[in-house]
């Protein structure tokens, strides 16, 4: 079986009008860390899988708690893909937990 490493990137725009929304806000976003996923930007979230597959199983993890209100959007890319990201300002982090490096395929 070949596995072909992919990246889940969840991006989000959630209300925060009233302190409800608000918790639904911070509800979410603590869901998102638990399930591994790093900020890559404020609403910007991205996490490493192993294969395609595992990245829908998590995309559908992610359905089971989500907020009533708002815009959330997913995206699978491959490694290749996301490496191939440009910076037009900033830095790019050098955190291994943002790479494929730590993860270990059995």
């Amino acid at each position: 079986m070949r596995y072909r490493v992919m990246r889940l990137m969840v991006m989000f725009d959630l209300p925060v009008d009233t302190s409800e929304d608000r918790r639904n806000y911070r509800k979410f976003r603590k869901e998102l860390i638990n399930e591994g996923f790093l900020m890559i930007q404020y609403s910007v979230y991205a996490r490493v899988c192993v294969s395609k597959q595992s990245a829908q199983f998590t995309e559908n993890r992610i359905k089971t708690f989500l907020p009533p209100r708002g815009l959330i959007q997913t995206l699978m890319v491959t490694e290749k893909q996301y490496n191939s990201m440009n910076f037009l300002v900033g830095e790019k982090k050098q955190d291994v937990r943002n790479t494929s490096d730590r993860t270990v395929v059995i």
